[in-house]
């Protein structure tokens, strides 16, 4: 079975009829054929959505919340679709699968909630009679580019509040797991959705860069948002400010969790354990360093060491708390990580091994500036311990990267934690938890090369929206000449 396009509200093969193939990272069988878009199949899809906009947004707040509501109920039936796909597409755990499909339902009903808040104010003008208003208007099609690590919550996020704000979506599906995101259509399409208001498009890898460009290039298409690496969004935020458009990027992360020297200590390794782990380390959000006091750090990585060698990793279909990393590339990346840490006097404390895309919880203790692991972002389950001299160090430490999404500080004195994350440079920072969280109502991104503009509740209504100055005025006002 191919997964089609999703174009005007209905299944369309691409052009040619080409497609291409997933494969199973565990298995290597086929996890999905997927439609392979062309640059004239991405302006169908562009075509219906600026026609789709004509009308949708002029629908009235009560409707469009009552499709999103249902959309989301659609989503919360789709469970068993959305963790056999994401399974067989990114070798994820039928836990993360899970949780995707119920936060991105979250986030839905929180883009329902929003339709309503979509206001405005009246300004004081100093025209005698004169009535002055700002007034949010929808910006017309908006370029959704979702990726694959966790594609049910970022797909759905890509799209939701756009859609609530009165615009209309193209969706660029990861070439990773086409089949994950084409269910993300299928759950507005059977809510009712109006054909175009929600169009999924999938391509083939070596497409991508050029389907990407004609998308942006194209003339009725007012916003892009991406998610992914700095490396792509530099490109995306490039090509928007050459065609002059808004662009929402959401980017990649070296995320610092920071134990301070009064730390509850099981906490933080609690913690830290969650936030480097979770989904393989592969989240925006991951921990990726673990930034301790060094008159604690003997105490804090024996108890990290033992907890991240006591968790399972294989199959995600079977019992497991670490599945597989998404292709082997990215498992052979994690080889040369530890090879690089250990050849400059790193050291192994836990994991460090590998079975094809099955990569074992792995922490390497003493790590320093120089190592790879020090400066990139790993974005899989090989995490630094960097050990510091004091608190003075430890916000040096956790600045010292161009990236700046999440953070988190551990601290008994709450006070002293405030101060902390105050210097940090992040987006994103959390006080005695871990680096990893996320709900449809917070303000969602990073600073520095981790992106700008923020998804999420209120915020992000500013991202979908243009700000217009409208007046009613006197007829027979005075003019000087």
């Amino acid at each position: 079975m191919i997964v089609a396009l999703l174009i005007d509200g209905k299944d369309q093969k691409a052009e040619g009829g080409r497609t291409f193939d997933r494969l199973d990272p565990v298995t290597g069988t086929m996890a999905a054929q997927a439609a392979a878009a062309s640059t004239a199949d991405a302006e169908r899809a562009v075509a219906s959505a600026a026609k789709a906009f004509e009308t949708w947004s002029k629908t009235g707040p009560n409707h469009r919340r009552a499709l999103l509501m249902k959309a989301a109920d659609v989503m919360d039936s789709k469970v068993a679709s959305f963790v056999e796909a994401m399974i067989s597409e990114t070798g994820a755990t039928g836990l993360w699968a899970g949780f995707n499909v119920k936060l991105a339902a979250g986030v839905i009903r929180e883009a329902a909630a929003m339709v309503t808040q979509l206001g405005g104010e009246v300004i004081p003008a100093d025209k005698p009679n004169t009535l002055a208003m700002g007034v949010l208007k929808p910006k017309g099609v908006c370029l959704a580019i979702a990726p694959w690590n966790a594609p049910v919550i970022l797909g759905t996020r890509a799209v939701a509040m756009a859609i609530a704000c009165g615009n209309t979506v193209v969706l660029k599906s990861s070439e990773l797991c086409p089949a994950t995101h084409r269910l993300i259509g299928d759950c507005f399409t059977e809510a009712g959705f109006p054909a175009g208001v929600l169009n999924v498009i999938s391509n083939a890898p070596q497409d991508a860069a050029s389907l990407v460009e004609a998308l942006i290039a194209d003339p009725r298409v007012r916003h892009v948002n991406f998610t992914g690496s700095s490396k792509v969004g530099r490109i995306i935020g490039r090509l928007a400010g050459e065609n002059l458009k808004p662009a929402l990027l959401e980017l990649g992360g070296k995320a610092p969790l920071v134990v301070l020297d009064d730390a509850d200590i099981d906490g933080a390794v609690n913690a830290a354990i969650f936030g480097a782990f979770m989904n393989q380390g592969q989240i925006c959000m991951s921990t990726e360093r673990i930034i301790v006091d060094q008159s604690i750090a003997d105490d804090f990585v024996a108890k990290l060491a033992a907890r991240a060698n006591a968790l399972p990793a294989g199959n995600p279909r079977e019992k497991v708390v670490l599945g597989s990393l998404v292709t082997p590339e990215a498992a052979e990346k994690m080889d040369a990580i530890i090879a690089d840490a250990t050849a400059k006097g790193g050291k192994v404390v836990a994991g460090g091994t590998r079975k094809n895309t099955i990569v074992t919880a792995t922490i390497i203790d003493h790590a320093a500036p120089g190592m790879k692991i020090y400066a990139e972002e790993s974005f899989g389950p090989v995490k630094p311990v960097i050990r510091v001299k004091d608190e003075a160090e430890a916000i040096s430490v956790a600045n010292d990267t161009e990236y700046g999404l999440s953070a988190a500080v551990f601290s008994r004195d709450v006070g002293r934690a405030m101060r902390v994350a105050d210097q940090i440079q992040s987006g994103i920072c959390h006080i005695n938890g871990p680096t990893v969280s996320d709900e449809p109502q917070m303000p969602f991104g990073g600073v520095k090369a981790s992106g700008y503009g923020r998804f999420g509740g209120k915020a992000a209504i500013a991202e979908f929206t243009d700000l217009r100055w409208i007046t009613i005025e006197d007829a027979g006002q005075h003019y000087p000449f």
